[in-house]
């Protein structure tokens, strides 16, 4: 089987969503923030400190080009929509499951955004944010799983249906 890859807002839940998902269908489990952390030996926080916002979306989009695995659900960062190279190679190797959330929901679900290494321009607001992406998750996906007012289970039984189909 190909991969499944979750993309959608920070605070979605594209890594807890992808840990149970692979568990539930025998699949492997990738977080490509922790794939770019292990590759640049620094938190996302330290690389946009370093690099900056344009910089650390330059470094997404190069890692995550370069993602080669197989039969893995791969929960990416929510910024990775902003690297074209990335996300064509990601819909090759996979399909591309938006987990949609209102804003509220994803507002009540975030704390700090600067300490969760939310790649936010300068004055942005998580409103600002949040208009300015959800444009490019539906552009991208392949299929969309509205997760609002759902728990965990409910989303892994309603993705692991389709795919089992």
């Amino acid at each position: 089987m190909k991969n499944i890859v979750l993309i959608g807002m920070p605070g979605a839940g594209k890594s807890t969503v992808g840990v149970v998902l692979a568990k539930r269908m025998g699949m492997s489990f990738m977080d490509s923030d922790l794939v770019i952390q292990e590759k640049e030996g620094k938190t996302l926080h330290e690389i946009i400190e370093e690099k900056g916002t344009e910089g650390f979306l330059k470094v997404e989009n190069r890692v995550n080009a370069t993602i080669s695995t197989n039969n893995t659900i791969i929960a990416t960062g929510g910024s990775v929509i902003y690297g074209q190279d990335a996300m064509e190679h990601l819909s090759q190797i996979g399909t591309v499951c938006y987990l949609k959330l209102s804003y509220e929901s994803i507002d009540e679900r975030l704390g700090d955004l600067t300490q969760r290494g939310v790649a936010l321009k300068e004055g942005q607001s998580l409103m600002d944010l949040y208009k300015e992406r959800t444009p490019l998750y539906e552009k991208y996906a392949n299929l969309t799983i509205d997760c609002e007012n759902k728990n965990i289970r409910e989303i892994v039984n309603e993705i692991s249906c389709i795919f089992q189909a």
